[in-house]
């Protein structure tokens, strides 16, 4: 069955949540409507559509004149098999030590290496994206140089590829935590698939507000977005212990500058700072 998609942005959330609304009136009417913040500091939100019947454009245009929105997209998505497709395009990935995988794959696994079990449905945080990457590489180069970490944190853990990671190479107890319950759920289910409910601990919590986050940690990761990771920057420079790495990403090479000035403002040294693509990942060191 065809499917066609309608895409706008408009700034601001209470547009956008009344755009969507007005998008649900439509005649034909959609299969499903979306709203989301565009993750990258501009402030505005993408409200998308997915028709089974080509969407009245006119009507469409109408809606995103009425709510300064800009005109909407209107493309025809040819027929897939999604899951056959994501399976062939989230081939494994190596980084270093690791070899981060789908269950479609699990013949494949190294010997040699620490295999993370990631399935293609959770597709962000699977290794494939550079952030991600970048994270599992700087832990690779942590292993290498012989440092060991007891106390680790993954803060926005997503899929808990990061913090499995880690308990992957060090014989310590791992913490994991996301803002959204939902992803909770999925890096519990990632952790039960790779045999770590023992290992790693999950909770639910924005930034390190949570009894559990209260440090200090000897490695924080924190793959998340320019913008929070600057407001965490003090909160997360107090609970690095002395000696102690942070592995940040989620930052565009345009926006490491920023994020690297902050955190030396905040008592840490930059230790390395590697690119990948269009996104950059950083590893700082707080003096022992």
């Amino acid at each position: 069955m065809p499917t066609w998609t309608a895409l706008t942005t408009v700034p601001g959330k209470a547009q956008a949540e009344k755009l969507g609304d007005a998008m649900e009136a439509m005649d034909p009417t959609p299969t499903g409507v979306g709203v989301f913040e565009v993750e990258d500091g501009s402030g505005l939100w993408e409200v998308g559509g997915y028709f089974t019947e080509s969407p009245d454009e006119t009507a469409l245009l109408l809606l995103s004149a009425a709510l300064g929105a800009q005109p909407f997209t209107v493309s025809e998505l040819p027929e897939t098999d999604w899951v056959a497709h994501v399976r062939r395009e989230l081939a494994p990935v190596e980084a270093g030590r690791f070899f981060v995988y789908g269950s479609h794959d699990a013949d494949k696994l190294p010997a040699d290496k620490h295999g993370l079990l990631i399935e293609a449905a959770m597709a962000f945080g699977t290794g494939h994206h550079g952030t991600t990457l970048g994270c599992l590489r700087a832990l690779d180069r942590l292993v290498d140089a012989g440092i060991t970490c007891d106390r680790v944190v993954d803060i926005g853990c997503g899929t808990a590829v990061l913090a499995m990671g880690a308990a992957a190479v060090w014989p310590h107890d791992v913490l994991a935590s996301d803002i959204d319950a939902q992803a909770v759920e999925v890096a519990e289910a990632n952790l039960r698939a790779n045999g770590m409910l023992d290992r790693v601990r999950v909770v639910e919590a924005a930034g390190f507000d949570h009894d559990a986050l209260a440090g200090p940690f000897d490695l924080i990761f924190a793959n998340i977005l320019k913008g929070p990771l600057i407001a965490l920057a003090e909160d997360l420079s107090t609970r690095l212990a002395p000696g102690g790495y942070a592995i940040l990403s989620g930052i565009l090479n345009d926006q490491a500058a920023a994020v690297i000035d902050v955190y030396c403002q905040n008592g840490n040294s930059l230790d390395h700072h590697e690119e990948i693509g269009d996104w950059s990942t950083l590893t700082f060191r707080k003096p022992a």
